[in-house]
């Protein structure tokens, strides 16, 4: 599959935004939620809870690790934006305006 940039921030917009969010919740919850069960399981090594901002950018490594393996998988490219775009979210705005 082809990707212009333009189609991959649009792609990564529409996932964000809809049926994504309409399933898993908001971003920040659902960011806040994994923060706290990572943060559990990884108790013993951590020295503070992950924060939610932590997730997101833990989970851009993890699509940047699979695109090590497989670049031109487009879909994996549009998850880095996307996962960017809700991680710059929960760091940059406030709770009770987003």
């Amino acid at each position: 599959m082809v990707l212009t940039k333009e189609e991959t921030l649009e792609r990564a917009y529409t996932l964000v935004t809809g049926e994504r969010n309409r399933t898993y919740g908001p971003p920040r919850k659902n960011l806040e939620v994994t923060a706290q069960i990572w943060s559990a399981q990884l108790a013993h090594v951590l020295l503070r809870p992950l924060r939610p901002d932590e997730v997101a950018q833990l989970m851009v490594g993890l699509k940047l690790a699979r695109l090590v393996e497989s670049p031109d998988h487009a879909d994996t490219w549009v998850d880095v934006a996307g996962y960017a775009a809700i991680g710059a979210e929960v760091a940059t705005v406030k709770e009770e305006e987003s």
